[in-house]
């Protein structure tokens, strides 16, 4: 999906953010910690990268990473570690809509603001569900458990349907930073097809963790379907954005 990402947007750190001076980045959410690994090829060679994420499960071990990358326990939602305040020349985040509630976000922001250094740079992405639409590769193609699955996501659980995101350029005007700026974006349909078929792998998942009985059966049930009318040319897609802001 990273690599979708980026093939979609045309970068990795975005090209209003200068590289040649970076001194320490972090990756906030890490993940797998591809994100990092992409941008350690544009920074100065001296530069030490960060990731921070609740889990390292999905990292590599520590003895393969390069000898800048560092990788680290953090819960967003707590406080900012110690000896971290004003550090970094350049924090990245990505995929937090489905994992952060509305009230939690102004917080998350100006922790983010606390980690930069003076003349830093912010990088969110997010895709917007509020523009979610299931598109067909064929006009025969069916729809119906596709959007039966989205639909009982939204009921069942809140953060399927974030609010936050598609306002966030304006969350950061008002946490202080300055020189926003917005890329919004559309897949191509051959990128889209594929996003959204990883994505498919995240309802199993849903399935599989959940403690909401009716939900995990739900989906049990409306995940096959959903796969076969995958196959038969229909995806859900949505607009994506990411946005860039400076810390004065």
């Amino acid at each position: 999906m990273h690599h979708f990402w980026t093939q979609t947007f045309g970068y990795v750190i975005h090209p209003k953010i200068p590289v040649d001076n970076i001194q320490r980045i972090a990756d906030v959410g890490t993940g797998t910690s591809i994100w990092l690994f992409d941008a350690l090829r544009q920074v100065p060679g001296q530069a030490q990268l960060d990731g921070f994420d609740i889990s390292l499960d999905a990292s590599p071990p520590p003895e393969v990473l390069p000898a800048n990358v560092k990788l680290h326990h953090w819960d967003v939602k707590q406080p900012v570690p110690e000896g971290l305040d004003g550090v970094f020349d350049v924090i990245h985040l990505r995929f937090f809509a489905f994992v952060l509630m509305n009230d939690e976000i102004p917080g998350v922001i100006a922790k983010i603001f606390q980690m930069l250094k003076p003349g830093g740079h912010i990088q969110w992405e997010e895709a917007d569900m509020e523009t979610l639409r299931f598109d067909k590769a064929k006009p025969e193609s069916k729809t119906d458990n596709l959007e039966g699955l989205f639909k009982l996501l939204l009921v069942q659980d809140p953060r399927f349907k974030p609010t936050w995101a598609n306002n966030i350029h304006h969350l950061f005007s008002e946490a202080g930073f300055v020189d926003i700026e917005k890329d919004t974006k559309d897949a191509p349909p051959h990128i889209a097809f594929q996003w959204h078929e990883c994505g498919l792998m995240i309802h199993e998942l849903i399935a599989r963790k959940t403690k909401n009985e009716f939900l995990a059966g739900e989906v049990k049930r409306l995940l096959p379907l959903a796969v076969e009318e995958t196959k038969n040319g229909a995806y859900g897609t949505s607009l994506r954005f990411t946005v860039v802001a400076r810390k004065p």
